[in-house]
């Protein structure tokens, strides 16, 4: 059930309806549909989310097709990674 409350909680965080990024904040787009994700920029130094960079960076490069950084998972990895790192 806290697994559950948790998961819950970092989708809360990670989905913004929000036309711009806010500050301390970067747009990423996950999965198949491309869904628009927040994610804080302090994730950047954690070694789970710099893995999903990686992986971005092996499939895309620089040239990210949505003009922002484009990471090629599923939308629950990227909420299960975030669930851990709150």
């Amino acid at each position: 059930m806290a697994l559950m409350r948790s998961l819950l909680a970092a989708r809360k965080i990670l989905t913004s309806k929000a036309a711009s990024t806010p500050k301390g904040f970067l747009t990423v787009y996950v999965g198949e549909s491309q869904t628009r994700y927040i994610v804080p920029v302090s994730f950047l130094n954690k070694p789970s989310f710099q893995a999903l960079l990686s992986k971005a960076e092996e499939e895309f490069g620089f040239d990210h097709p949505m003009g922002g950084l484009t990471i090629p998972c599923p939308e629950e990895t990227l909420v299960a990674i975030a669930a851990q790192l709150r």
